[in-house]
């Protein structure tokens, strides 16, 4: 299924984040529970990262699919949110093996990443690339 971008965020980071609002696969991913900040790794889901599109792909006919050449992307790096690249969150991606992936019921006005995983409201977690 087709996520429309305003319906994500990506966060560029040493993990990066993809925030998803609305997303078709919310009740096929896991609760997250992440116990004193560590992510747990999203079993059986994956995430491919290219420039023109991210795939977050599960179990079965869990998938989605988001147009990431037009979706936002923030590099927290600094403290602050400023505006990033998709090629550079790819890179991160690539680095870091992956990417935490969140579904949550609607994004958030201000990124607080130690409130989001902490809230009991999202779903996801750490979910490996492809090599």
């Amino acid at each position: 299924m087709l996520l429309e971008p305003e319906n994500t965020l990506f966060v560029r980071g040493d993990t990066p984040l993809l925030l998803l609002s609305g997303a078709p696969v919310h009740d096929a991913l896991p609760l997250l529970t992440a116990s004193g900040g560590a992510v747990p790794r999203c079993e059986g889901w994956s995430v491919v990262a290219k420039v023109t599109m991210c795939v977050v792909d599960g179990p079965g006919e869990a998938g989605v699919i988001v147009p990431a050449f037009v979706a936002p992307v923030v590099d927290t790096a600094g403290g602050g949110a400023a505006p990033g690249g998709m090629g550079d969150w790819c890179a991160d991606v690539e680095r870091a093996g992956g990417a935490v992936v969140l579904s949550l019921d609607e994004l958030p006005e201000v990124l607080d990443q130690a409130r989001l995983l902490g809230s009991g409201a999202a779903r996801g977690g750490f979910m490996t690339a492809p090599a």
